[in-house]
This record gives C-alpha cells, sequence and structure tokens, in this order.
C-alpha cells in the first residue's frame, strides 16, 4: 500500500494551493457584482482542487511513462515530485487515484450543471476536454501554455463567479485575464529546466518551439500584461481603484526579468522560480480580496 506522502506528493500537494487563489478571485470578482454563495464557493473549491489534483496525477503518470521524470533534473518548482520513479508508488495506483479525483471533480461539475442550468454547459465541457488532454495533447502540439492558463487560470475565476447565481460580470471577467496570464507564465517558466528532458519526452512547448531567447521575452510580456490589463479595467471602471494593488506583486519579477533579458539560455535561477509562484499566488489573492472589500465598502 502507498502511503499518505505518495498520495499527497503524485497530486503535487504544495501546488494546490493555486486553486484556492482562484476560487478566491472569482469569488471575490463576482461579490463585487453582489452575487455570493459560501456554499457554492466551498464545493466549487473542492471540485477544482481534485480536477487539478487529477491533472497532476495525470501528468505523473505520463512523465513516468515516456521517461521525461528519469531525466529531469527536479527543482522545487519543476521537475515532478519524483514519487513514481522512486517507487513510493506504482503507475497503476496513481492512475486510479487520478481518475478518481477527476470522477469526483466532475461530480460537483454536474451538481453545478443541475443547479444553474445551460451556461455551465460550455464550462463543463471545457473543463472536461483539458483535465483528459492536456498532458497526452496539449503539451504535445504546441499549446500546453494556453491550456493550463485556461484550465487552472481563466475558467476557474469564470466558473467560481458563474456557480454563484449563473451569472458573470464584467469584472470577472476582467480578473480572470490576469489568471490566464499568470498560470500560463507558471508553466512557461518552469519549462526551462526541462528543455532536454521534455524534448526527448515528445513535448511541444514554447521554449522548443521557438527558442529560450524569444520564450523568454513571451514571458517577460506576459507578466507585465497583468498590471496593464488592471490598470485598464480600473481606467473603464469596470474594476475599483483598489484592485490596483493587485500589481504591486509583479515586482517580485524583477530577478525573472533579469534572468529573461541578460542569460535564457541558462535555467532561471531558483528564486526566480520562487517569486514567479509567489507572484502567481498574491495577484489572485489580493485581486479577489480588494474586489470583495470594495463590494462590501460599496
Amino acid at each position: 500500500m502507498a502511503k499518505a506522502s505518495a498520495f499527497l506528493g503524485v497530486s503535487r500537494g504544495p501546488f494546490l494551493i493555486l486553486p484556492v487563489t482562484l476560487v478566491v478571485c472569482g469569488a471575490g470578482a463576482s461579490a463585487y457584482h453582489h452575487s455570493f454563495s459560501w456554499s457554492h464557493t466551498a464545493l466549487a473549491l473542492i471540485g477544482l482542487v481534485a480536477l487539478h489534483m487529477a491533472v497532476n496525477i495525470f501528468n505523473e503518470v505520463s512523465d513516468f511513462k515516456t521517461g521525461i521524470d528519469l531525466e529531469t533534473e527536479a527543482t522545487p518548482f519543476s521537475g515532478g515530485s519524483g514519487t513514481l520513479p522512486s517507487g513510493s508508488m506504482t503507475p497503476r495506483t496513481a492512475m486510479i487515484f487520478g481518475v478518481i479525483c477527476s470522477i469526483f471533480g466532475g461530480a460537483v461539475g454536474v451538481f453545478f450543471l443541475v443547479r444553474i442550468g445551460w451556461p455551465m454547459v460550455p464550462l463543463v465541457i471545457a473543463g472536461a476536454f483539458l483535465v483528459l488532454t492536456y498532458t497526452n495533447l496539449m503539451a504535445r502540439i504546441g499549446l500546453g501554455e494556453v491550456a493550463a492558463g485556461l484550465g487552472l487560470g481563466a475558467l476557474p475565476v469564470l466558473g467560481t463567479a458563474l456557480v454563484q447565481t449563473g451569472r458573470i460580470g464584467s469584472a470577472v471577467v476582467v480578473a480572470s485575464i490576469p489568471a490566464f496570464l499568470m498560470t500560463f507564465n507558471l508553466l512557461l517558466l518552469n519549462e526551462f529546466p526541462d528543455e532536454v528532458a521534455d524534448r526527448h519526452g515528445g513535448r511541444r512547448n514554447l521554449v522548443l518551439m521557438v527558442g529560450r531567447t524569444w520564450a523568454a521575452r513571451i514571458y517577460v510580456a506576459a507578466a507585465l500584461a497583468v498590471p496593464v490589463v488592471l490598470a485598464v479595467g480600473v481606467w473603464m471602471t469596470i474594476l475599483p481603484p483598489l484592485a490596483l494593488i493587485a500589481a504591486a506583486p509583479t515586482l517580485l519579477l524583477l530577478g525573472a526579468f533579469t534572468w529573461a533579458w541578460r542569460s535564457p539560455e541558462t535555467d532561471p535561477p531558483i528564486p526566480a522560480l520562487g517569486a514567479n509562484v509567489i507572484w502567481n499566488l498574491a495577484t489572485n489573492t489580493i485581486l479577489g480580496l480588494a474586489l470583495l472589500f470594495a463590494a462590501i465598502r460599496y
């Protein structure tokens, strides 16, 4: 029997903070439009965490079978958990665990589909497609970063708002754009240390398709677009001025920007990888809380 630590490892436990911040962002944006339900928010969080676990597990199994995990030099933020290569869990057990997580998350989606109705249909279909195809399709045809940005960025923000009362306001749409860009970048920066292993494992991502220099520049452009989107949202009066404080965590990326312009041929420094994660989590959380506070205040 695999130990509890193996289940936590193969599901990439530390990375499950991301869906929490996405739900905070979506719920805060929905509350800004005076639409909020504690019970629906909690259930959405449970479902999203289960689906995130499923994606992580399927990815770990695929990377083990294709040999990617056996070649990559793992960092705290990339390269897999090492659970399967160490023998702590068999691929078969991991697959069963992943299927259970996906069924559980899918059941939450079906509940909201029945409760909310037709507006949920596109979201449920898109979510199911991304969960089932990310590892063995999207990441192999050059759409891995986009799929991650949608499945673990924009769609959870939109979905969390939608399950409140079946509506998506303009503030929710704007809040979903930084979420997309940040998860896109979260994956993109982590692909640099895995370049050789990903190439041998049959993946196609931006680092492999456009080269390290241009991929690094795309990273910088996507990161800088986050505060721009927030500023435009405030300028158009879609977001409250308080939302601008969510741009502050972008300052954490100065180290990553320096690396991107000076030495993208090398792997990103570990502090830059860590700052990339903190930027993502902090921006989602701060934006959601800012919108919630603005809703309460006004």
